[in-house]
């Protein structure tokens, strides 16, 4: 993901690691971040509707963000190293269709890939592209837990910048 915009495949999933959702982690996160019973106590979430203590869906969301930081840096240094020249990044305008499909609960260990799935040109920016990718988070059972569009700003290759192999 620190290729440049014309350097991404439609549909060349990129796995960006896996996290253990630890009981101790599901609930130090809630209690900083989504306080609700079925993510802060066990025995109050058994009585929920999810049956046991379950990660927030934003928790979810948060190891992906940090898988995904962590895949770039290893990326951009990789092309560093080699002695290439790492594309830019820019911001996010945005995501699209979040889901929490299923559950997450302690003990579950996630996998997180990127899917891209568009490239838009951009006639407003025209050292820059948007990358549209599916982002998801598979359980150890191989079920979709999480889901969304993520767009990324990806910087264009300058014409005197060969491709490289």
């Amino acid at each position: 993901m620190s290729g440049y915009f014309e350097d991404f495949v439609i549909g060349e999933t990129v796995e960006l690691g896996s996290h253990a959702f630890t009981a101790e982690d599901i609930v130090s996160f809630a209690e900083r971040f989504d306080p609700q019973r079925f993510h802060l106590d066990h025995d109050a979430a058994k009585e929920t509707i999810f049956g046991g203590l379950c990660a927030s869906g934003w928790h979810t969301a948060a190891v992906w963000m940090r898988l995904m930081v962590q895949y770039r840096q290893r990326t951009t240094a990789e092309i560093a190293a080699a002695g290439g020249t790492p594309a830019r990044l820019g911001p996010s305008p945005g995501f699209r269709e979040l889901k929490w499909i299923k559950p997450v609960y302690a003990g579950d260990v996630i996998a997180y890939r990127s899917t891209p799935e568009d490239k838009v040109e951009l006639r407003s920016r025209p050292g820059w592209g948007l990358l549209v990718t599916r982002n998801e988070g598979v359980n150890q059972s191989g079920d979709v837990v999480f889901s969304f569009l993520g767009q990324v700003f990806v910087e264009r290759r300058p014409a005197d910048l060969p491709r490289s192999a």
